[in-house]
C-alpha cells in the first residue's frame, strides 16, 4: 500500500492542479522570446501566457495567434508550461483564436485563458468551442481551462464558474473590474496598494478566493502594473498569498517573476517544520503523533503536505530524504 501523502490524505477530488505559483504574460515577440529563455533558466516555477487578446495588432489577430502558436510548439519550451490567453468570447476572434491554437499547438498548450466571462453559460460555450476544435482537429486531450473574472456578470456566478470541471484556475481582472464600474471606484484601486484597500475590490478578490478554495481550483491574483517597484510588487504578493489565500500571481514583466515566486514560496522556517512533521507522520504511519508538544494529525499533516508541495514547486531547497520520500517523481 502507497505511503505517499497524496494517497494517504487525500481522497480522488481533492487534489488541487499543480500550477506553478506565478504566471508570466507575454504579448510581443522579443517579450515572448526573453520569457522562455528565463524560464529555461530558472526551471518550471513560473508558468508563460502568450497573449492573443492585448497582444495582438488591430488586424493582425490571425498572424499573431499563429506566431503564439509557434512558440508553443518551439524547442525552446522546454517545460511544457506555456498556455495563451485568446480574445473575449463575444469578440470576433475568438474562433479563429481557438481554431489556429487548437489545430497548431493543441498537443502542448498547457491551458488556454478566457478573459472577460459574463456568466457560466457564456463559459461554458467557449468550453465547448475548444473542445469541438480538439475534436475537429483529432486532438487526443482536453485542454485546460482558465479564466478571468473581471465583470459584474463572473463575479455574480464565481461560486458555479469556479464548479465547472474543465476550470483548471480562475484569475482576478483588477483593471477591467475597476473600469465596469464606471469610475465610482477611483483610479487609486487600481495601484499596488490601493487595490487592497478598497472595499469592493476586495470583496471581489476574496469570493474568487473561497470559490476556488471550495472546489478545489487555484486562485490567481491581479497584476501590480508599477513593474519597477518591487518593493511595492513584494507587499501585493505577500498580502495575497498570506491574507487572501492566493496559490498564484500575474507578472507582467521579466523582473517580477522571481519577487512573486519568493512572496508565495514558505519560509524556511516554515518548511523545516512541515520536514519534521511528516517525516514523523510517515515513519507512524499517518498515525497521530507529538511535535514540540503539539499533537499532530491528518487534518493537520494535510496542511504541512501543502507548505512542502509550495516549497517544492517554488525552487526551494529540500532535505534529500525528503525529495526522496516525497518527490522522486517531481512535485
Amino acid at each position: 500500500m502507497s505511503q505517499h501523502p497524496r494517497d494517504i490524505l487525500f481522497g480522488a477530488g481533492d487534489v488541487l492542479p499543480a500550477l506553478p505559483v506565478c504566471d508570466h504574460y507575454a504579448g510581443v515577440e522579443a517579450r515572448m522570446h526573453k520569457s522562455l529563455a528565463l524560464q529555461a533558466e530558472l526551471g518550471p516555477v513560473f508558468d508563460i501566457t502568450l497573449d492573443c487578446e492585448d497582444g495582438a495588432p488591430v488586424g493582425g489577430e490571425a498572424e499573431h495567434a499563429q506566431m503564439v502558436a509557434s512558440f508553443v510548439m518551439s524547442p525552446a519550451n522546454r517545460h511544457g508550461r506555456v498556455g495563451a490567453r485568446v480574445h473575449a468570447p463575444d469578440d470576433a476572434a475568438f474562433d479563429a483564436d481557438v481554431d489556429t491554437l487548437v489545430k497548431q499547438a493543441g498537443a502542448r498548450l498547457a491551458y488556454l485563458m478566457v478573459p472577460k466571462v459574463e456568466s457560466l453559460a457564456q463559459l461554458q460555450a467557449a468550453i465547448s468551442s475548444i473542445d469541438a476544435a480538439g475534436v475537429r482537429h483529432g486532438l487526443e486531450r482536453q485542454i485546460p481551462v482558465h479564466a478571468l473574472v473581471e465583470t459584474h456578470g463572473a463575479l455574480r456566478e464565481v461560486d458555479a464558474i469556479a464548479a465547472h470541471p474543465r476550470i483548471e484556475s480562475l484569475s482576478f481582472g483588477l483593471m477591467d473590474f475597476v473600469s465596469a464600474h464606471r469610475g465610482a471606484i477611483g483610479h487609486q484601486a487600481m495601484s499596488a496598494t490601493g487595490q487592497f484597500e478598497h472595499p469592493l475590490v476586495l470583496r471581489a478578490k476574496l469570493e474568487i478566493s473561497a470559490a476556488c478554495h471550495g472546489h478545489g481550483k487555484v486562485p490567481s491574483h491581479c497584476v501590480v502594473t508599477e513593474f519597477r517597484k518591487l518593493d511595492l510588487l513584494q507587499v501585493a504578493a505577500s498580502k495575497a498569498a498570506r491574507q487572501l489565500g492566493y496559490l498564484r500571481m500575474w507578472s507582467i514583466h521579466p523582473d517580477q517573476i522571481r519577487t512573486i515566486v519568493d512572496a508565495f514560496a514558505p519560509t524556511a522556517a516554515e518548511t523545516d517544520l512541515a520536514t519534521e512533521i511528516l517525516m514523523a507522520a510517515q515513519a507512524a504511519r499517518w498515525a497521530p503523533t507529538s511535535h514540540r508538544d503539539t499533537l499532530h494529525d491528518r487534518a493537520s499533516y494535510r496542511y504541512y503536505w501543502h507548505v512542502l508541495e509550495r516549497a517544492a514547486r517554488t525552487g526551494q531547497p529540500l532535505p534529500i530524504e525528503v525529495r526522496q520520500a516525497f518527490f522522486a517523481e517531481g512535485p
